[in-house]
């Protein structure tokens, strides 16, 4: 069974709604659980926010974090999850913000990606560095990921 289906069956046994904040991603996350039939139970919307201005504008992501830490952060993967949850009616939000490639530097390499999951008050925050495996491996790994951290959430 793939992760996607197991969410949307857990999420709905458990009457909870996801919502996804996505940036490297790019619609990838919430794409894969509504290919799922009956998913409309369970996602209740997904924001595609690629650039910065996205960011601050649908999720309120504070132009200072993004200053003082870049999109690519768990600062700002945390400020995404909660805001994705504040402006939707699910009781819990996933986001991902990384650099799927090609490029990077020495301080934000390809393949690192940032997580934020908010439930609630709390919001946990991670980084996995997935390496230069290319763009379309690191957004699948990115993508499996989320789905992942929802279900042990779950």
């Amino acid at each position: 069974m793939s992760l996607a289906r197991e969410l949307i069956e857990k999420a709905s046994s458990s009457n909870v709604k996801i919502a996804a904040a996505e940036s490297c991603t790019g619609g990838m996350l919430t794409a894969s659980l509504t290919d799922v039939p009956g998913s409309s139970a369970v996602v209740e919307r997904g924001f595609v926010t690629y650039t910065n201005a996205a960011k601050i504008e649908m999720l309120g992501v504070s132009p200072d974090t993004l200053d003082a830490h870049g999109a690519v952060s768990e600062e700002v993967a945390g400020e995404m999850a909660k805001g994705a949850l504040a402006a939707s009616h699910a009781q819990i939000a996933v986001s991902i913000t990384g650099i799927a490639g090609p490029g990077g530097s020495e301080h934000k390499p390809e393949g690192r990606v940032c997580f934020g999951l908010a439930q609630g008050s709390k919001v946990d925050t991670e980084t996995i560095d997935f390496g230069a495996r290319g763009r379309d491996q690191v957004r699948v790994a990115a993508r499996e990921h989320a789905l992942s951290l929802i279900l042990s959430k779950l």
